[in-house]
């Protein structure tokens, strides 16, 4: 038996956010904070600026946050992956990225990294895999009540998770799903 790179955006993401976190944790323990960590303040002149409002996403604060993130986009993505292709995936991964970016700089500025934003993006476009044309698939409002509900209500206490990307990422994950599945 042969090993396939069966999901290359997939597999590419969660590769790359390996070795950014065992580069932070082994040769530069600044790397992932001055590359892939969004900063709270909007900074047009900064280059860098630019390329973090995408690449927190692969930026982790440890190695349980990557696990955590990268199990849902190991066991989701290559599904949707399958379904809407690589470049499609890549694309809403982007989008969801800079949607949850920009929200986060321009409503509550704060620190931001890891891939949560784009795993729920995966989770409620997930529950769009087998829709039928002109239905709304209950998978879809339970996910939606369910992580979505509890990431509102999470949003109230104080501690270092983004609700404000889970619930970003959900949205964008329900309009790719509405809009690709449209088209279908």
């Amino acid at each position: 038996m042969r090993i396939a790179y069966n999901a290359p955006f997939v597999l590419t993401f969660m590769l790359t956010a390996i070795a950014i976190m065992a580069w932070t944790n082994f040769v530069n323990p600044f790397f992932t904070e001055q590359y892939f960590t969004l900063q709270p303040a909007l900074n047009l002149q900064d280059p860098l600026f630019y390329f973090r409002l995408f690449s927190h996403v692969l930026g982790h604060e440890n190695w349980d946050h990557l696990i955590s993130n990268g199990t849902f986009i190991l066991l989701i993505g290559p599904y949707l992956e399958e379904k809407y292709g690589s470049a499609n995936l890549l694309f809403m991964s982007l989008l969801t990225a800079l949607f949850t970016a920009l929200v986060t700089i321009l409503f509550f500025p704060s620190y931001l990294l890891g891939a949560s934003g784009v795993v729920f993006m995966m989770i409620l476009l997930g529950s769009f895999t087998n829709v039928k044309s002109g239905y709304i698939p209950l998978t879809f409002i339970l996910i939606l009540f369910l992580f979505l509900g509890n990431e509102i209500l999470k949003s109230f206490q104080q501690d270092n998770i983004s609700q404000l990307a889970h619930i970003v990422g959900g949205i964008c994950g329900s309009i790719f799903g509405f809009v690709l599945n449209k088209r279908r």
